[in-house]
């Protein structure tokens, strides 16, 4: 089935008899084998799908910092694996899609897991025997962007597409981008756009701020990002100290904060870094204090509602971004949420949604270019527009694999405003597609060729 979206792609069909050779325009690059017209191999290409399934490879944080993002991404890369077998759940909602819920190209889905260890090593030496011995024809995953950026990298050299689970590092469609990896995830870029407004409008714009920043990619462009947005509002950056990930004791570092001049705290951490920092935070009566005749607040720039739980009243008016919560109304998060809801018991996290998607659009892509040829699958997520799978359109944008779509502002609540267990963050601000969006060119990099040598 062709791609609607797609019809202006001009691709290349080689006819190979002999020595002789003839180019057409308008296809995907092909054989003659044994009479018939095939794709050639790339990757896991045509052998992963010579029987009746196909496996999706599904590698997750199980250990390390950030190990309850990938509990809840297997969680949800389990369910997308049962609505695309036996349909439901945003299959429903999806526009436009070819997905009939009865596996992928008639092939019965299945799938493979591993443990990233929150390591990019690890997560590559995962990666790396799920293509070669499970002989995977796609996977998806990691709760980190560096672990992301080293998965995206052997999707490269693979030839098997890499569905990024949660990345926020502008590097993963930035300089690190890839022809065979896609990021429906936002990024710290659009959450300094999101952020720095709402934090000069609550909090003033002299203010005076100190950074605490995980020391990997994402903590890098995180606070760069958070940086320039909020001196764009007139805010002065006092100091940023790097902090390593998974650290247990953040003291050394709210002390150097409580000695500076500064009146905010932003803490560029995620997963249980993020807890402990605000947690010692608050321990430290930090946002009780006062500096520079202002009271001092704490903000968090990437959040998640696994974060929140883990937190407490800790998070209690700390301003942050998520890319999806479970309370949004509009239909296709309502038919995951109920899903899922009906699955686990709970409701999902942002980094379940952003893998379920993940997985539900490979799906569709293949469906639509009628093949599982990378190349063709590729070429049927760029620039693919969307909606259905959250608030408004999306679009998968063709130049870097970046996916557009509107982001939220929120706000812890302390205990005493919670309706149940699950009601942590206030959406503050839907943060609108267009407004987050930007110029291809803002990050460079290059994604590479179609066919890896």
């Amino acid at each position: 089935m062709s791609n609607p979206c797609k019809s202006s792609l001009t691709r290349r069909r080689v006819l190979r008899a002999g020595a002789s050779t003839l180019v057409l325009a308008g296809a995907a690059p092909m054989v003659f084998v044994r009479g018939a017209w095939a794709q050639k191999a790339i990757g896991n290409f045509p052998d992963g799908v010579s029987g009746s399934t196909c496996t999706f490879g599904f590698n997750v944080p199980q250990t390390g910092a950030y190990a309850d993002e990938g509990a809840d991404e297997l969680r949800a890369y389990k369910l997308a694996v049962k609505h695309l077998n036996e349909g439901g759940g945003m299959l429903e909602t999806l526009k436009p899609s070819a997905l009939k819920g009865n596996g992928v190209l008639g092939k019965k889905v299945t799938y493979v897991t591993g443990d990233t260890q929150t390591n990019p090593d690890a997560a590559r030496q995962s990666a790396q025997r799920m293509i070669e011995r499970d002989k995977v024809i796609m996977y998806s995953g990691g709760s980190s962007s560096a672990v992301a950026i080293a998965q995206q990298y052997l999707a490269q050299e693979k030839g098997v597409i890499f569905m990024c689970g949660l990345t926020h590092s502008n590097d993963t469609t930035g300089k690190d981008r890839r022809r065979y990896g896609f990021r429906h995830f936002f990024n710290a870029y659009m959450s300094g756009i999101a952020l720095g407004p709402v934090l000069a409008k609550e909090y003033g714009t002299d203010r005076r701020a100190f950074h605490l920043t995980a020391d990997y990619t994402w903590g890098h462009t995180q606070y760069q990002s958070i940086k320039d947005a909020t001196e764009k509002q007139g805010w002065v950056t006092v100091k940023n100290i790097m902090t390593p990930l998974g650290a247990a004791d953040f003291s050394q570092y709210l002390t150097a904060f409580l000695n500076s001049d500064a009146d905010v705290l932003i803490l560029n951490h995620y997963g249980k870094d993020m807890i402990n920092s605000l947690t010692q935070a608050v321990q430290f009566g930090i946002k009780d204090m006062q500096k520079n005749g202002k009271q001092v607040q704490i903000v968090v720039p990437l959040y998640s509602r696994l974060m929140a739980q883990g937190a407490g009243d800790n998070i209690a008016g700390v301003y942050g971004t998520t890319n999806w919560n479970w309370r949004l109304e509009d239909a296709g998060s309502q038919a995951f949420v109920k899903a899922f809801e009906a699955e686990y018991g709970f409701p999902p996290s942002q980094a379940a949604q952003t893998c379920y998607v993940q997985t539900i659009l490979y799906a569709n892509a293949v469906e639509m270019a009628g093949t599982f040829y990378p190349p063709e699958v590729i070429k049927a997520l760029e620039d693919f527009e969307f909606e259905g799978m959250g608030p408004g359109k999306a679009l998968y944008r063709g130049g870097d694999h970046q996916a557009f779509h509107d982001i939220l502002v929120v706000r812890g609540k302390a205990v005493s405003e919670r309706t149940s267990e699950y009601d942590l963050l206030d959406i503050v601000q839907q943060v609108k597609r267009e407004v987050i969006t930007y110029p291809v060119d803002t990050f460079p990099g290059e994604l590479g060729p179609y066919e890896p040598a």
